[in-house]
């Protein structure tokens, strides 16, 4: 139908998981160096929040390495009001995820091992052969 646009898979990830889980109302994601790749955001501005997350996981990664704690998971941030969660998805791209103090971080926890799946999934066929 002319006009009409197919919903970027990418989003629709991102989408499906602040839809899933109560207190997610932003999350972006990123290239391992900082680039915007996709998002679902309203309250934040995406291309900075990609780039912070990309310096900010990398310090993690750094800090884990020195503290010899194996390897990372996540870099967690909590301020008044919200909750800030990045995550590697693979080795090329990392997920932020932004909440309110309300975020379930129990649900978020349990949910982003799926999302991390499904969006390497669609990253992967996205890749060249």
């Amino acid at each position: 139908m002319p006009g009409t646009t197919r919903p970027d898979p990418l989003v629709e990830v991102l989408t499906a998981l602040r839809e899933r889980v109560v207190g997610v109302h932003d999350s972006v994601l990123s290239t391992a160096d900082g680039l915007l790749v996709a998002a679902d955001a309203d309250t934040v501005h995406p291309e900075s929040v990609a780039a912070l997350s990309a310096a900010t996981l990398s310090l993690g990664h750094r800090l884990a390495h020195e503290a010899d704690g194996g390897a990372l998971r996540d870099v967690t941030t909590r301020c008044a009001g919200r909750h800030i969660l990045i995550q590697a998805v693979g080795d090329r791209a990392l997920l932020t995820v932004l909440g309110d103090e309300g975020l379930d971080l129990t649900g978020l926890q349990l949910q982003m091992p799926a999302t991390v799946e499904h969006l390497l999934k669609i990253l992967d066929e996205d890749r060249p052969a």
